[in-house]
């Protein structure tokens, strides 16, 4: 009799764990199923970002002729890359397409708009990448190619390199056929006046050994200015580009970070596309696009979470300033900066813009 009660017993545990672990199994596939239909729900089908540059960038040194100016060059370019998401292109086309118009334009430091080396010269580098594959390309210390982003997409799809810089660079983009100028075509007023002023606080330095001038808000914003764009497109493939003139007053053939896959640029599907504006020794030192990324993919922080730790804790503590834009494989969207302000502008699936100047 005790041995039939305790076979009953044990016959009705075994069916009542059973059912919990059902239930418990059952709750785990609906949870996941609740979490997949969200990101469902939370996923963009297409975004883009841009930025022309950060630094001193205050209202009160603004016009509001200039600063009407610098939002509908923002506006004009970026939606040109909206409309090529919009119709199904791919985020290598909206990046590419959109840092053209910015390229094309004297108001940032790229392409026309690009400053002047010590040596009266105008050096430009650009670099791009693609999320899907994890292939980039990139120029550094061109002179004649009008756009150096379509050189660093020609070097990407056509050559086996990832670099080319100087003559060879311009060489090639020749030989590819790409748009090839007189130096002259990059000579700025504004720019070239920038570089005496640059040289004559530089010989005051020399003279007197005032350190402090150094750190003259101009000064460092002649150290860093670039055009960028990040982009998801509706195959869920992220791109980021970047390009730029370079430093103001810069010697020996210096690069910076915008051509620096890793620094200046990255993307990769399994986490964001990222462009960086800022101090390039210092992008370069901590690796900021790709240091995004990795901090996404090996230990789970946010594209947001991500960008504050490296813009406003690890670049500062090496000295450096900038900003970023990014986007990350859902289409949410981030501006970080540490400066007092970043040239930027947003545009969503739902054709919403944004854009931005100041620290707000």
């Amino acid at each position: 009799m005790k041995h039939s009660i305790f076979f009953i017993v044990l016959l009705s545990i075994c069916f009542c764990c059973t059912e919990s672990v059902k239930t418990s199994s059952n709750q785990s596939e609906n949870t996941s199923a609740d979490t997949s239909e969200n990101d469902m729900q939370t996923k963009a089908e297409f975004a883009i970002i841009i930025h022309g540059g950060a630094g001193t960038i205050l209202k009160k040194n603004m016009t509001p002729e200039k600063e009407l100016a610098y939002k509908a060059k923002l506006e004009e370019a970026i939606r040109v890359g909206y409309e090529i998401l919009k119709n199904g292109g791919t985020s290598l086309d909206a990046v590419q397409k959109t840092i053209n118009v910015m390229e094309d334009s004297p108001l940032f430091n790229a392409g026309k708009g690009a400053v002047f080396t010590n040596a009266e010269t105008n050096e430009l580098d650009a670099s791009i990448m693609d999320g899907k594959t994890l292939n980039a390309g990139a120029s550094a210390g061109t002179i004649t190619v009008r756009n150096p982003i379509n050189l660093a997409r020609i070097i990407m799809d056509k050559s086996p390199h990832v670099m080319m810089a100087g003559v060879g660079a311009d060489t090639y983009a020749k030989e590819q056929g790409l748009s090839i100028v007189e130096p002259s075509y990059f000579y700025t007023e504004h720019r070239f006046n920038a570089l005496k002023r640059a040289m004559e606080r530089e010989q005051i330095e020399l003279d007197h050994d005032d350190k402090q001038a150094f750190y003259d808000p101009e000064i460092k914003d002649s150290k860093f200015g670039t055009v960028g764009c990040a982009a998801l497109d509706k195959n869920g493939n992220l791109a980021a580009g970047t390009s730029t003139g370079g430093m103001t007053n810069k010697r020996y053939g210096r690069v910076g970070d915008a051509p620096i896959i890793g620094a200046g640029t990255y993307a990769n599907n399994n986490s964001c596309a990222v462009s960086s504006t800022g101090w390039g020794e210092y992008f370069i030192r901590s690796m900021v696009a790709h240091d995004i990324s990795a901090l996404m993919q090996y230990k789970g922080l946010t594209l947001q979470e991500a960008a504050r730790e490296v813009i406003h804790t690890k670049v500062p503590a090496l000295g450096g300033d900038g900003g970023i834009v990014a986007v990350d494989k859902n289409g949410i969207m981030v501006a970080e900066f540490n400066t007092a302000g970043m040239y930027r502008a947003t545009m969503n699936d739902k054709g919403e813009l944004t854009i931005g100047i100041y620290k707000e």
